[in-house]
């Protein structure tokens, strides 16, 4: 049995090595379903048969699992080894099999996965049957993504390496997949907004992928377009309406300098084969079309202009409005009924008389706080309506309607 470190002193890889005994997985699948509220008392009662530092180490470890659930799936989750910055930082499943497949497609049959963090790209690009080296350079995440491939039963196609990426040789794969660090400050988890910030930095995550055949670079989704490099294709992904990461693409089967926006799980993707022509702007129609933040965040908003026929509210506000009827997945529409100058007496009055309980309340371009204004309008009543707090051509405007059924 692995030594635990003393008590009162810590030894992350001694204490991880403890929990892939037999005792500490006993211990892990006694306190899966554990209640996080009761875990003083779950704690004392354990250590009277149990090591105090594995008792620790195992309730740590399944608060993480608990946490990665929403990413993984219960199933993968509950056999799988975390980190705390691992789960921050993993991309979510539904994700990485996306990406793992448009490789596939294009014949990708291995990849080197740069900072592979706790293993989950690797995982899908695993079971995508793409043969996986996963580099990380710290030593626990090392092990961790090891012992992931190992529970899912896939450690025949991953080959999981302790080194430092940059000194790791990709030639001899397919295809590089780069996922660098975007957390630091206190505990690793403070936002980095500075792609050259990455870790490694994105000009460097640049060169490796332009040496590859193909290559991908995941990046946080609000990177400035001007920092994309114009021989990548950029693709924005949301999963369930929630954007969850932009990625670059480089090489053969790829448009450099494409816009794409995919929509999960779905798979609906727009695509531009550059920057679009500012769309028209004008009056607000019967209906209202709230565009995926994918197709946002990928200047893509133009497109559903043409394709519903319709045009902005403002030539700053990302709401699409149009006469006609328009259904897509890459949009949420509304039926407007009213239309007025922002007025919060005026408001209350109006779903006062329309005997308005549930209200939903969506802004952009104002400053007024959601929960603030549902306070304010003390409402009462069996209707639902929903309320934009907005600009149209530039003035103040809240507009009440109501989601459209789709067909």
């Amino acid at each position: 049995m692995n030594a635990l470190p003393p008590a009162g002193q810590t030894d992350p890889l001694a204490s991880f090595a403890a929990l892939r005994t037999p005792e500490g997985a006993a211990l892990l699948a006694e306190v899966r379903d554990h209640d996080p509220a009761q875990e003083l008392a779950t704690a004392t009662r354990l250590r009277r048969t149990h090591p105090a530092a594995l008792v620790s180490a195992a309730l740590g470890q399944a608060r993480l699992r608990q946490r990665a659930v929403a990413k993984f799936g219960a199933e993968d989750a509950y056999r799988m080894f975390f980190t705390p910055h691992g789960v921050e930082q993993a991309t979510r499943t539904s994700v990485a099999g996306y990406r793992a497949e448009r490789f596939a497609e294009l014949g990708v049959r291995s990849v080197a996965d740069l900072c592979c963090g706790i293993g989950g790209d690797a995982i899908a690009l695993a079971r995508a049957g793409i043969s996986v080296l996963a580099v990380d350079r710290d030593p626990l995440t090392a092990q961790v993504a090891r012992a992931n491939a190992e529970a899912l039963g896939l450690q025949d196609l991953v080959e999981v390496r302790c080194a430092d990426v940059v000194e790791t040789d990709t030639s001899p794969y397919d295809a590089v997949f780069v996922d660098p660090a975007r957390r630091g400050g206190r505990g690793g988890r403070g936002r980095i907004f500075d792609p050259e910030a990455y870790s490694p930095p994105l000009s460097w995550a640049t060169g490796a992928a332009l040496k590859a055949p193909r290559a991908a670079l995941k990046i946080a989704p609000g990177v400035p377009h001007e920092a994309i490099e114009p021989q990548a294709e950029a693709e924005w992904i949301s999963d369930g309406g929630d954007v969850k990461e932009a990625v670059l693409w480089f090489g053969a089967g790829f448009t450099p300098g494409a816009f794409r926006a995919t929509l999960l799980p779905s798979r609906t993707a727009l695509v531009s084969d550059g920057p679009l022509p500012a769309p028209p702007v004008g009056p607000v129609g019967r209906y209202l079309y709230e565009p995926d933040g994918a197709v946002i965040r990928a200047h893509l908003v133009a497109d559903i202009v043409e394709r519903c026929e319709g045009r902005l509210i403002d030539e700053t506000i990302a709401y699409v409005t149009s006469d006609r009827p328009y259904e897509s997945d890459a949009t949420t529409a509304y039926e407007i009924t009213d239309q007025m100058p922002f007025n919060m007496k005026k408001l209350k009055a109006l779903l006062r008389q329309r005997q308005v309980g549930v209200l939903t309340v969506k802004k952009r371009g104002s400053a007024v706080e959601p929960e603030e204004l549902r306070r304010k309008m003390k409402l009462q009543g069996p209707h639902a309506a929903t309320v934009f707090l907005t600009r149209v051509a530039g003035a103040p405007t809240m507009l009440i309607g109501q989601p459209v059924k789709r067909a």
